[in-house]
Parts: C-alpha cells; sequence; structure tokens
C-alpha cells in the first residue's frame, strides 16, 4: 500500500525539507524496515517523509521544562483562572450550547469539565501549537538526550498511521511540542482510540470542527470511566498534629491508592463521603503555606489526560468558576 496514496502526499518525492536527515541513522533505518514490516508503507516514499523531519531543540528544551513541573499550585493555577479566560469559556459554551448537551447525553460527562479541558488545553482552539508534529515527534522519538524515547516512537508510529487512515499529509499537521493535536491537544494514540465523528460528516476532525472535538474528549472521558454524580475533588482539613502523616501519603502519583476511611484514620477529615470511595491525596502550595484536596475517581479521570495533580485541579476549578459565571448570567436575564 503506498504511503503517498494513502496520505494524500502524492508529489511529495522530490521536495524534502532540508535539514538534518534522520534517514542516516541506524536506528531510524530499523525503525523504517519494521513499519514497512508491520503496516505496510512504502519503504522509499516513507524514506522520503522522514528525511524531511527537522530535528528541533526548541522541542527538547520546551519538554524539560513544563509548568506544571516548574510552578506552585498559587502560580499554576493564576495561569487559567482570570477574568478573560473564564469570559473565554463562557463564550464557548454558549456558542456550543447543544453540542455540548448532546455530548452529555450520550457520554454523561457534564459541559464544564468539556468546556476546561479545551481551555486549558488551547484557549477553546486560540493557541493549538506551532510546531509540525512530524519534527516533534522525530526529535523526541530518536534524540538520545530523551529519556523517553520509546514512548515518542509509538506516537510516532500512531501519527503515521493516523495520518493514512485519515487521510492527512504528515508534512502538514502541527501541534503542541509533545506532539499533541487539535483543540483538546490528543496525543496520536489518543486520536486512533477515542477521536470521534461527533457531527456524522464522515470524518474525525479536532482540528477545525468544534462539534468533534467536544465529542471526543467527552468520549476519552467515559472511556476512561466518568461517572456521574458526586464530587470530583473535595478540598479538606488536616488534623494539626497529623499532617506529617498525611504529607507521608500526599502526591504519591496519580492513581486512587487509598479509601477515604484510610485517610480519615490518618488525620483527614473527609465530611460525609463514603468510607469506601478510592481516594488520593495532594498538597497544593499556596505564596504562603499549602492546602489539601482529596481527588475521586473523577478527578484521576481528568489526571489520566494529564498526570498532574496541577493540571486536573485547573481543569476542574475553571470548569466550576465557567459554570458559576453561566449560572449567574442565565439568572440575569
Amino acid at each position: 500500500m503506498r504511503i503517498a496514496v494513502l496520505l494524500g502526499i502524492a508529489g511529495l518525492l522530490g521536495c524534502g525539507v532540508a535539514g538534518a536527515d534522520f534517514t542516516d541513522r541506524q536506528d531510524v533505518r530499523e525503525y523504517m524496515v519494521e513499519l514497512v514490516k508491520e503496516h505496510g508503507f512504502n519503504q522509499q516514499e516513507l524514506e522520503e517523509v522522514i528525511s524531511s523531519a527537522r530535528r528541533r531543540q526548541d522541542v527538547l528544551d520546551l519538554i524539560s521544562k513544563p509548568a506544571e513541573k516548574r510552578l506552585e499550585w498559587w502560580e499554576y493555577r493564576r495561569i487559567f483562572l482570570r477574568e478573560k479566560t473564564i469570559d473565554q469559556g463562557l463564550e464557548f459554551w454558549a456558542a456550543n450550547e447543544a453540542i455540548l448537551d448532546q455530548a452529555k447525553d450520550r457520554f454523561g460527562v457534564p459541559p464544564e469539565y468539556v468546556v476546561a479541558i479545551i481551555g486549558v488545553e488551547t484557549r477553546w482552539g486560540r493557541v493549538v501549537g506551532r510546531h509540525r508534529v512530524l519534527d516533534a515527534l522525530m526529535t523526541l522519538a530518536f534524540d538520545d538526550s530523551h529519556p523517553r524515547g520509546a514512548f515518542f516512537r509509538d506516537e510516532l508510529t500512531e501519527f503515521l498511521l493516523l495520518a493514512r487512515e485519515e487521510g492527512k499529509n504528515p508534512l502538514d499537521l502541527k501541534g503542541s511540542y509533545a506532539g499533541a493535536m487539535g483543540y483538546g491537544q490528543f496525543m496520536p494514540s489518543s486520536f486512533r482510540h477515542y477521536a470521534v465523528d461527533f457531527d456524522g460528516d464522515g470524518l474525525r476532525d479536532i482540528w477545525k470542527n468544534e462539534s468533534d472535538a467536544i465529542g471526543s474528549v467527552a468520549n476519552y472521558f467515559q472511556r476512561h470511566g466518568w461517572k456521574g454524580g458526586g464530587p470530583v475533588v473535595v478540598q479538606v482539613d488536616v488534623a494539626s498534629d497529623r499532617t506529617s502523616a498525611v504529607d507521608a501519603v500526599a502526591n504519591k502519583g496519580v492513581t486512587l491508592g487509598h479509601t477515604v476511611s484510610e485517610l480519615q484514620a490518618l488525620g483527614v477529615n473527609v465530611g460525609e463521603l463514603p468510607g469506601d470511595a478510592k481516594a488520593a491525596m495532594f498538597r497544593m502550595g499556596l505564596e504562603q503555606g499549602e492546602e489539601y484536596w482529596l481527588g475521586l475517581n473523577n478527578f484521576y479521570v481528568i489526571m489520566r489526560y494529564n498526570r498532574n495533580r496541577l493540571y486536573a485541579l485547573a481543569v476542574h476549578q475553571l470548569g466550576q468558576a465557567i459554570k458559576q459565571r453561566r449560572v449567574a448570567s442565565t439568572a440575569l436575564r
């Protein structure tokens, strides 16, 4: 099966972009052989695509210092919880109200969380990424300085398959420095598994089609276990003489490693939450001091989108702020 036909790039041969030629590397050549053998790509045409990729030092620089790892919670929060941002989210919700309601009916995910994800990821389509996805994934997959090369090689494969399946030119698609794309910033594997044609036009277009983007985010949440009803995350108090015990279990990854009863026994005031509910404890840094949050099932689902507690709490709080603004504006009509 010919990649030029399947990717919609007829005429690509002979017009590769100048830059470092990855095809001179033995590991890249071995990778291409695997693609030909396992996925039926044409060797020569695949080389033309790969040889067009450029190593991007800016990609390596950016991925080494993401905001989630550099900032405290109070610094990270203020990036997203701004009046202008909340107003923009309200506008997006109003413009897509019917689609968001349809997504809620089909996938069971409240509109405020879909709106917030798209807002945090791309400011509702305003900042979708300037990096050519092929360059970003090739750099991260094969630059020896990056420790997650195997992960990005898998994503590169998913990207090439995506381009073939969707009739996209792999040299045209742009996204984040990590290779994420569209309104909701889906990695290629997430696109192939969770993107949906929500408006029924026969295409899964998360780049320009707000309906498909909304449906795809909601489908991602449903497929990762979103459950309707109940709190997502709860701010909690910790007994002053028990902070050391709670700190010992706080911020330990993204899994729900405890029950509410276990955390209560450590000194967490859990209120009326059911004791057998699975939960995780998070400590968030403030300008002065800190605050504690107890994440439940749906908070874990948000962290499946981005495995960071700061990200997930920002999504939650932005969604709630937009919802509150929407309720207030509706009441004034």
